[in-house]
């Protein structure tokens, strides 16, 4: 029976995430999620209580497979290497998993999203200033900060599908940074 139930919530999940993240999270309705799904909408608030706490699971979740999976790209070998890696992470993110960071950029306006990823990127700004010092720039708070905007714009972008080339803007960015 455990077996199910775990099967369904999982169903529930995706189906939740693919609907906010195509029509958005206003304009889904926990109705549709239980049609969608196959499972009744009473299931949905059994497991998450509401709408509000489904998304809440979802965006925490999301990050928590993100923080586990890239663990190793977080880790600080050298500085050319960490800049490296931050700068294909987006494209990475998106590759990996599409439907959770189209939502994300769906609510980058919404005050629990937006906590969500700042929390997410806070650790990274630090380790980003100290490559850029060890690499010399004159200017390594500036060069953080442009980073983490271009990062930031390069998610987004990908997420929705508005840029047509991220590894070739990435790799210009890897020549910029003498990464190479």
């Amino acid at each position: 029976m455990k077996e199910s139930s775990v099967s369904r919530k999982e169903k529930i999940l995706q189906t939740a995430l693919a609907l906010f993240a195509q029509k958005g999270y206003a304009d889904t309705s926990t109705k549709e999620i239980s049609l969608q799904a196959g499972v009744s909408e009473a299931l949905i608030f059994k497991h998450f209580g509401n709408k509000d706490a489904l998304l809440v699971h979802l965006i925490k979740s999301g990050y928590r497979r993100v923080l586990q999976h890239h663990r190793g790209m977080m880790t600080y070998k050298s500085a050319k290497d960490f800049l490296r890696n931050m700068i294909f992470l987006p494209s990475k993110l998106v590759a990996e998993e599409p439907m959770f960071w189209k939502l994300q950029e769906r609510l980058s306006h919404v005050p629990f999203s937006k906590q969500q990823h700042e929390q997410f990127m806070k650790p990274v700004q630090p380790i980003i200033l100290k490559a850029f010092i060890e690499l010399g720039y004159a200017e390594p708070e500036l060069e953080t900060q442009y980073l983490l905007l271009i990062i930031n714009m390069l998610w987004k972008r990908e997420a929705c599908g508005d840029i047509d080339n991220p590894l070739d803007i990435a790799i210009l960015l890897e020549q910029k940074y003498q990464l190479l």
